[in-house]
């Protein structure tokens, strides 16, 4: 278990719920997932019109955990604009805040999530941002009011894994007044057990599930991932050595 901003989770998995073949289908893969948070996109949902089918609709609200998010926004107002919209029509005053600075790699615009998170935590949201790998931003986002810090593990969509585990590592070892999930770039379920050996509280995840040949069993697999990973921090690995170690030592054996 685990907690964000003095909510309790028990699952450390979060899912998202773009890119799959169908509505149904998402749906099995939330349950196959175990996760309780489940993060959507405000602008790439029907607000408005209710007489029209909604993946909103797919999702018990009852069982899981509404995460609004500003994905594909590309400016610090543009994203305050997303979640003003998303807590008015009574989805979340909570926000996965996304301020996206370039086009072909969706690699965060750190300046403007900063002065996003900074109106919106004045505003009474509680404010997970997406942001690189950078312990120095981290840090002010936290500063700014950040109820968790969401590091990329790798580009958003491309499945690549985590690419730099000393950036991860660092932000690890140097935060600990907020939780640290791990956001963006998972291909599969190997790479979710290394974030969580890492000793990250959580892990969000989206393309890696839908874009899976199998989803609902790859939604299963991450579950027993994160699970494992997690319990094998907790368990404290044993130390590398260069050299061999008899599994059943001769010390003490009677010749």
């Amino acid at each position: 278990m685990f907690s964000i901003a003095s909510r309790d989770f028990r699952s450390r998995l979060l899912v998202g719920t773009g890119k799959y073949r169908s509505f149904p289908e998402m749906a099995r893969c939330h349950e196959a997932s175990g996760a309780e948070v489940v993060t959507v996109a405000v602008r790439r949902v029907n607000l408005t019109d209710r007489s029209k089918e909604s993946l909103l609709d797919y999702i018990d609200r009852s069982k899981f955990f509404l995460l609004p998010n500003t994905a594909g926004c590309y400016t610090a107002d543009e994203a305050v604009r997303t979640a003003r919209l998303a807590r008015e029509v009574g989805l979340s005053h909570w926000v996965k805040l996304e301020v996206i600075g370039d086009q072909a790699t969706l690699f965060p615009d750190n300046q403007g999530l900063l002065e996003a998170t900074r109106v919106l935590v004045k505003e009474g949201f509680v404010v997970l941002p997406y942001t690189s790998d950078d312990l120095v931003n981290a840090r002010r986002l936290i500063d700014a009011g950040a109820a968790a810090v969401m590091p990329m593990a790798a580009p958003i969509g491309s499945g690549l894994g985590i690419q730099n585990t000393t950036n991860l590592r660092i932000l690890r070892e140097m935060i600990t007044e907020v939780p640290l999930i791990v956001d963006a770039g998972v291909g599969t379920a190997s790479d979710a057990t290394i974030a969580m050996e890492l000793g990250y509280d959580g892990l969000l995840m989206n393309t890696a599930i839908a874009e899976a040949e199998d989803a609902a069993m790859m939604a299963h697999a991450m579950k027993l991932a994160v699970e494992a990973g997690r319990g094998a921090f907790l368990a404290g690995r044993m130390p590398k050595k260069l050299y061999a170690s008899a599994s059943s030592p001769m010390a003490g054996v009677v010749r």
